[in-house]
């Protein structure tokens, strides 16, 4: 047996790991050379192309510029997000729905739907119309893309040679994008918005349908949107049989068809045909011949002097009369509607508003106002929806959002009210902070403990404040909901202060509340909708809903009582009338953008609003001035030769002396309601001098015949 010791040891293989270790490293190496290799060969290569002196150069500025062309894409990308939006659904639709519009005696007032725009193929139009509307808005519409550069570069110089504006550098896509999509407010951003959808435009219609298109919809004053209606409405003429003198007079309604409508200002209108002929001339679309009839004959439109549309309310009213047809499940789409709309009232509604703009308007830098009146049934007697339906159709009265200001503290002061306070229950305005928020009253200052009727005559911030914190902010958001605001709320605690948006109708039918006792206002622009065969489709008085109670009567008592209070010792004093009480409330935003007043009589219901389109500061404008003001001058005149009515719960409603009625600048004229007569009347009165003009006249021997029968009559008697 051998000794273990004089054994040989066994060899140790190697390990697996060693040889991957190896294969990792050497692949490594193998790697970082062939790429060290393959980079001297590139580096090799490019400095053959390396670019040297003036090559250098021009290469240096195209990479700076393809650097900074692509931060203006994605720039311009961001800015054209919200044209992105509003076209997001393509084109709007005109509506197939067809409204003969009446007022609430039963006269024609105006229509709206398919037959304001009779759309005509523009193979159709006369070639002197369209050549007329290009070489007026657009000479070059057939070869820019939306956005004519060399156009509005013209137009700069021509106004900077003339010392203003003398022509405009918006070509006629962007007439029609501002047509179709947007407003007619002068921002920055309706700009930007305007130039992307005229691009849209542009890539998604021909230029013919854009063209067409325009003529189809464009605005071109007293009521008529498109050029077929226009020449029906001016010259009572097919659109297709004008003449050279009356297309350049109908081209020419396009730039400012309120200013140069022919039945408002015939020489104005005239004027501006003359330089739409010699546009046609400079374009070389016309020689200077074939203009010489036109000028020394120009068109002479229909007399329509005595007709006025309120298309602002007309507008609202086409809306209502869809939004019925549509809850109603009615397959008509051709209807007569009977409105609640007053024309005394309307006309004094736009007196009223352009009296003040035209003489305080420079004073106090305020350009536009908004104006609705409803009746004590709810009924939409007038709306004023800006100072110039031709210049600006977007109605401010409906549709503008604008902060109402302390005239929202009636809604905090209601639901207090409704909770169980009293006029005579006492606050303390004393300084305040909520979060990082410290409300301030207007004049900076502080009263201690004063009553809420007072709190709410002097229009004081804080009590306000601290009684939107005691209620709570969802109850006065529910209040004012119930109340008949329908715009949205945010509820947040600044709204106190009347910080959320709302429209001018809100705030009427709000007020509304009041006059009619506690119950809703039941607001309405609608009475009745027939078919063309006469067939009654809806009527007010079976298919709108029952009135129900907003506000107990104790608290319609209180705010009645406050709200009188505001007027005759508050910030109001200057909406008082010499025949009645009244109750209302001022309403002025920060920084003077937005001035309010909102009142009534037991017979009416009006709120006023001034302010800039632009939301620019006007020059410390209050509601206790113009709009309180404009109010009172209408409602001075709107109250003559009717029935008065009391406010609810109000104590002495008609006091036996004459009020005193406070001005500014000197005593105002009063304000006369509109010397006219109903159709009815003006057409009676029509056929009686047509009957009297057919009539033969007498001979000599019938005349004496006559006159001796009319002699012997007292003798027999």
């Amino acid at each position: 047996m051998q000794n273990s010791s004089n054994r040989t040891p066994r060899r140790r293989q190697p390990s697996r790991l060693i040889e991957i270790d190896a294969w990792i490293d050497s692949s490594l190496w193998r790697f970082f050379r062939a790429f060290a290799a393959w980079w001297e060969t590139i580096t090799i290569v490019s400095r053959k192309f390396r670019a040297r002196g003036f090559n250098r150069f021009v290469f240096e500025v195209a990479g700076e510029g393809m650097t900074l062309g692509l931060a203006g894409f994605v720039l311009l990308l961001a800015l054209a997000q919200p044209a992105m939006e509003v076209t997001a659904k393509g084109l709007p639709q005109e509506t197939d729905f067809s409204v003969l519009f009446l007022d609430r005696h039963g006269d024609e007032i105006g229509r709206r739907g398919v037959l304001r725009s009779a759309a005509v193929p523009i193979d159709e139009l006369p070639d002197t119309f369209v050549k007329a509307v290009l070489a007026t808005e657009d000479r070059r519409f057939f070869e820019h893309w939306g956005i004519d550069l060399f156009g509005l570069g013209r137009a700069l110089s021509e106004n900077a040679r003339a010392g203003g504006v003398v022509q405009g550098g918006s070509t006629l896509t962007q007439q029609l994008a501002k047509n179709l999509f947007l407003s007619n407010e002068r921002t920055l951003d309706r700009k930007i918005k305007e130039a992307f959808i005229s691009l849209w435009l542009e890539a998604n219609l021909s230029k013919r349908e854009i063209l067409a298109m325009y003529l189809d919809r464009a605005y071109m004053g007293g009521g008529s949107f498109g050029a077929a209606a226009a020449a029906e409405f001016y010259f009572d003429k097919n659109i297709r049989d004008v003449s050279m003198a009356e297309a350049a007079m109908l081209a020419g309604l396009f730039k400012a068809p309120a200013k140069y409508a022919p039945h408002i200002n015939l020489p104005a209108a005239r004027a501006r045909a003359n330089e739409v002929l010699t546009n046609m001339v400079q374009a070389n679309f016309v020689t200077e011949g074939q203009v010489v009839a036109a000028r020394r004959q120009p068109a002479v439109a229909v007399d329509r002097s005595v007709t006025q549309s309120p298309d602002y309310f007309l507008d609202y009213a086409f809306e209502e009369v869809q939004r019925l047809a549509r809850d109603s499940g009615l397959k008509q789409r051709n209807f007569v509607a009977r409105t609640t709309i007053d024309l005394r009232l309307q006309q004094l509604a736009d007196e009223a508003v352009e009296y003040h703009l035209r003489q305080f308007g420079t004073k106090y830098a305020v350009e536009e106002a908004a104006m609705v009146v409803l009746g004590d049934d709810g009924g939409v007697r007038a709306v004023v929806g800006g100072r110039d339906y031709g210049i600006s159709q977007f109605n401010r009265a409906t549709r503008a959002l604008r902060q109402p200001g302390s005239s929202f503290k009636v809604f905090i002061y209601a639901a207090a009210m409704q909770a169980g306070m009293k006029p005579e229950d006492t606050i303390v305005d004393s300084p305040v902070t909520i979060g990082n928020w410290s409300p301030q009253n207007y004049g900076r200052s502080f009263s201690g403990r004063v009553t809420l009727a007072n709190a709410l005559a002097r229009s004081l911030n804080v009590p306000a404040v601290k009684l939107s914190q005691k209620v709570g902010m969802d109850a006065v958001t529910a209040t004012a909901k119930a109340m008949g605001v329908e715009s949205p709320l945010r509820g947040d605690k600044t709204m106190a202060l009347g910080t959320s948006e709302v429209t001018v109708l809100d705030q009427a039918t709000a007020y509304g509340v009041f006059v009619n006792g506690g119950m809703d206002s039941r607001r309405h622009a609608i009475t009745q909708l027939s078919a063309a065969s006469g067939k009654t489709l809806w009527d007010a008085r079976k298919d709108l809903p029952p009135r129900r109670r907003i506000l107990s009567e104790e608290a319609t008592r209180s705010m009645n009582e406050m709200l009188v209070g505001v007027t005759e010792r508050g910030t109001a004093r200057r909406a008082q009338l010499s025949m009645t009480r009244v109750g209302g409330k001022t309403g002025t935003t920060q920084s003077y953008r937005d001035a309010w007043f909102v009142g009534y009589t037991g017979n009416f219901t009006a709120a006023v609003w001034f302010g800039n389109d632009s939301f620019k500061t006007t020059n410390n404008l209050t509601g206790g001035s113009l709009p309180a003001m404009t109010w009172q001058r209408f409602m001075e005149a709107a109250h003559q030769n009717i029935e008065l009515k009391p406010i609810p719960y109000i104590d002495n409603p008609f006091p036996e002396e004459k009020r005193e009625v406070a001005a500014i600048d000197g005593d105002a004229p009063p304000a006369r309601g509109p010397q006219t007569l109903r159709k009815a009347a003006e057409d009676v009165l029509a056929d009686i001098a047509e009957r009297l003009e057919t009539l033969s006249q007498l001979k000599p021997e019938q005349l004496a015949s006559a006159r001796s029968a009319a002699d012997a009559a007292p003798a027999q008697q």
